[in-house]
């Protein structure tokens, strides 16, 4: 973790906050209880995550159109401008700990690490507005 931090320290996000952002940016418009199904983090945690994100002013939440009682949530620019930059420092942070395994162990690690999380991926197409979206591994 201390690599994330210092290589996300720029940014100010948590790894979980990052986590959020991709999620919202990939599924489109989602709940709290959703966007916490997607990233498997309890709804109390999400919840208390969505608040930061939104006082930071990087996404916002809507009333959906079909139902009233439901807040979506949907990146704002600022949103979606740090978001590019996280994805960019994280790809640094896989960068520095790939760099110390040798290229077939590299290969093993990444393919042992999708076996590990496939069974647990989320599938866009359970969003409420159905996006298909191409998922980074």
């Amino acid at each position: 973790m201390a690599i994330f931090a210092e290589e996300m320290a720029e940014t100010e996000l948590t790894s979980v906050q990052h986590v959020a952002l991709i999620a919202i940016a990939e599924y489109g418009k989602l709940d709290v209880t959703r966007l916490a199904e997607i990233i498997d983090f309890d709804k109390a945690t999400i919840g208390d995550v969505v608040l930061r994100l939104e006082r930071k002013g990087l996404l916002k939440r809507t009333v959906s159109e079909s139902d009233g009682r439901v807040k979506l949530l949907r990146l704002t620019a600022a949103g979606k401008a740090l978001l590019f930059v996280s994805e960019q420092r994280v790809e640094a942070v896989q960068a520095r700990i790939l760099d110390r395994l040798q290229e077939d162990e590299r290969a093993h690690f990444i393919a042992l690490l999708a076996k590990l999380v496939g069974g647990n991926a989320a599938q866009p197409e359970d969003s409420e507005d159905n996006l298909v979206a191409d998922l980074r591994r």
